[in-house]
């Protein structure tokens, strides 16, 4: 699919991770600052003694005294310079614009202050040791370009045929650059504590920061299960289940993985399918499992799920629908699964993807609402959860005035809401009315743009291009007998479309998102569907 917000190229951000910590073992003076968090990590102690001699000395028996001069012996003295961890002059003791998260959600509003006011102070705080990233890439892109060499240093294909990196382009500087003008980034570090009516946060290095606007986008952590966690026993587990999320766990796999492996998926939604597919590039042995009938059979209607099924089947995966996982066991020979259909399968890994839980953790802190429903921060129109305090990305529960309060776990809502976050926090004051949309790729038969609530357990009508023919066809009991290769699903609420799915048609989510914002009733959806062009080679 067509995807206009991935960033432009910025392969330079990729090199320096390794760069910054290498050095650290030969010199360590030039490189401490920048490296400072592993040295409080790994000896506290040293930084009490920043920037002052430490004398050991062995102890000696009493001298007369007058008693001649001894030999001089072998020196037993050490001293250690050190600079300190973090210059205290240099660490801010506030910052006008504060972003906890370094995602696509904190770039997008770093981006819309910048705009705003080109002098504006921010500095974003991110737990990885990486610069800001794209996520989406990790599951679809990298894994179809076959120059391994350029994959490995994150670079991938775009829909046009360019190349570009995971990372963005952003320029981000040290916590020592940052001024008015110039964001600056703190690296593998978290916020621990939220205080919203002093506005201060503490960071896990143990400084107290204090802000004038803060952005909450923390995004969320996969969640697992319980048959997959370590045990005395079963202590494979911890490096042959990947809960896919990040750079570091696709790099272990990507490294790992060849003709000969075998990989399990858990999960027929979005990122297990696209996942399922992708694992298949690699030669290797694939399997994936999920309870619904289909996969994707929680968006799609059946009919289109089960369809879709075939298709990643015909593409190589040993798909079991309606199965779940029962147990998992450390093997001479990889890990032995149990399913609930009775069939056991040794693999070599395990890649989970049963859903998104929203890192709300500062909630308890902060004293801020958490949706017991939806999970996420509950957050006005204008994205605002306290005074000077927004949330934006995949922990907002945010109020949509057409289709009522979500939470939305997609790459485009990340851009936009991090967006609009960022222009309320320079004042803009504007509600967030934007229907975010999202993409998948399953194959080279299967691509599709979605808008607004699209959900199996809603009616919907589908208008398909027939390849023989230009006329449509209308089908009150549709089977997956049928070929679906272009067309459209309108999802419906009371004669209303809430939700809009084009499949093998890209760049008509404009025209979806004026459908859904007009609440009309629907009757003529033939008349509708001329509006996306279902017959036009895409």
């Amino acid at each position: 699919g067509i995807n206009a917000e991935y960033g432009a190229p910025a392969v330079e951000e990729a090199v320096p991770v390794v760069a910054e910590v290498a050095p650290v073992a030969e010199e360590v003076a030039p490189v401490v600052d920048e490296a400072a968090p592993v040295v409080e990590e790994a000896a506290p102690v040293v930084e009490e003694a920043a920037q002052v001699v430490i004398i050991e000395e062995a102890a000696s028996a009493p001298r007369p005294a007058k008693a001649a001069p001894a030999p001089e012996a072998e020196s037993t003295d050490t001293v250690i310079f050190v600079e300190p961890s973090q210059d205290p002059a240099k660490f801010p003791e506030k910052v006008q614009y504060l972003l906890i998260g370094a995602g696509t959600a904190s770039v997008s509003a770093m981006r819309a202050i910048l705009k705003a006011e080109p002098n504006a102070e921010i500095l974003m705080v991110g737990a990885e040791p990486h610069g800001p990233y794209m996520r989406p890439p990790l599951s679809k892109e990298l894994w179809f370009n076959e120059d391994k060499a350029e994959s490995s240093q994150l670079i991938f294909n775009d829909w046009s045929g360019n190349k570009r990196s995971v990372f963005y382009p952003d320029k981000l500087g040290d916590i020592t650059d940052l001024a008015p003008g110039s964001p600056a980034l703190l690296k593998g570090v978290k916020v621990t504590k939220l205080d919203p009516t002093n506005q201060k946060v503490t960071l896990s290095t143990g400084e107290v920061l204090r802000y004038g606007k803060c952005l909450l986008a923390p995004g969320g952590e996969p969640k697992t299960m319980e048959a997959l966690l370590p045990t005395e026993g079963n202590d494979c587990l911890s490096t042959r289940v990947h809960l896919f999320r990040n750079i570091a766990q696709y790099q272990q796999l990507s490294n790992e993985l060849n003709k000969d492996a075998k990989v399990l998926v858990i999960g027929g939604g979005f990122v297990g399918s696209e996942l399922a597919y992708a694992m298949t590039r690699t030669g290797a042995a694939v399997y994936q499992t999920f309870p619904e009938a289909g996969n994707m059979g929680r968006v799609l209607p059946k009919y289109l799920s089960n369809w879709t099924t075939k298709q990643l089947q015909t593409a190589g995966v040993n798909v079991r629908p309606e199965t779940k996982v029962l147990s998992a066991e450390c093997a001479e020979n990889g890990v032995q699964v149990r399913l609930s259909s009775g069939e056991d399968l040794v693999v070599d890994h395990i890649l989970v993807a049963v859903g998104l839980k929203p890192s709300t953790e500062l909630g308890d802190s902060a004293g801020l609402e958490v949706h017991k429903e939806m999970g996420g921060y509950v957050v006005n129109a204008e994205l605002e959860a306290r005074s000077n305090l927004f949330v934006a990305g995949d922990a907002a529960c945010f109020y949509d005035p057409v289709l009522g309060r979500r939470r939305v776990e997609h790459h485009d809502h990340a851009v936009v809401s991090g967006k609009l976050a960022g222009q309320n926090m320079a004042g803009a004051a504007q509600p967030y009315h934007h229907q975010s949309m999202f993409w998948s790729d399953l194959g080279p038969h299967v691509g599709y743009e979605a808008i607004g609530l699209v959900d199996s357990t809603l009616p919907t009508v589908g208008i398909w291009a027939h390849k023989d023919t230009s006329e449509s066809e209308i089908n009150a009991d549709p089977t997956e007998k049928e070929k679906y290769e272009q067309g459209i699903v309108f999802y419906m609420d009371s004669n209303k479309v809430v939700g809009v799915l084009t499949w093998n048609i890209f760049g008509k989510i404009p025209i979806a998102r004026q459908v859904i914002a007009s609440g009309e009733e629907q009757q003529d959806f033939g008349l509708l569907a001329k509006q996306f062009d279902i017959h036009t080679k895409h």
